[in-house]
């Protein structure tokens, strides 16, 4: 009964990086139509994405029991300032130009995808993993269980080698 909540989180988050990947291949897939891409194409991009690459830190972050705890809130900003930050790429009117207003010396396009998707998860994600470390490392006894686990590995593949059966060839 102690995995089951490890198990949801994982389960949930392998079947959110698969539907993500699905949504990018779709997407790129959609690229090599003889009629041009359509226009559905890139928004599976701009939902894939987010997705498939917070369903790796999940993946990355869930500790045993606890899942992944209080990094949820996090998480869940940086897939909602992806998502809007590649929808909101997307939805622009393509009229830029070289008299178009700059946000921060880009035009606006490449403004939300360098500052919004590129910078502001840099910046978020290691405050949430230095607030969370002392929780979500692992603990004295984590490292222990691996310590143990370890060894009796090394012993069994030492008792195997050593076996005589193990050294005999088939007749």
């Amino acid at each position: 009964m102690n995995g089951i909540a490890e198990d949801a989180t994982r389960r949930a988050a392998l079947v959110a990086l698969f539907l993500g990947i699905i949504a990018i291949a779709a997407g790129y897939a959609a690229a090599f139509r003889a009629h041009g891409t359509p226009a559905w194409a890139p928004w599976l991009l701009a939902l894939g994405i987010p997705v498939a690459l917070v369903a790796v830190m999940i993946l990355g972050a869930t500790r045993g029991r606890r899942g992944i705890g209080a990094l949820k809130i996090p998480f869940a900003f940086v897939a909602l300032v992806l998502v809007i930050g590649f929808g909101a790429a997307l939805a622009l009117p393509a009229t830029e130009g070289p008299l178009s207003t700059l946000w921060l010396g880009l035009p606006a396009r490449a403004a939300i995808v360098i500052y919004g998707i590129g910078l502001l998860p840099i910046v978020v994600l290691p405050i949430a993993y230095a607030l969370t470390f002392e929780t979500q490392t692992l603990s004295a006894e984590d490292v222990e269980r691996v310590r143990t686990v370890a060894r009796e590995n090394q012993m069994a593949s030492e008792n195997a080698a050593r076996s005589p059966k193990h050294n005999q060839l088939p007749e």
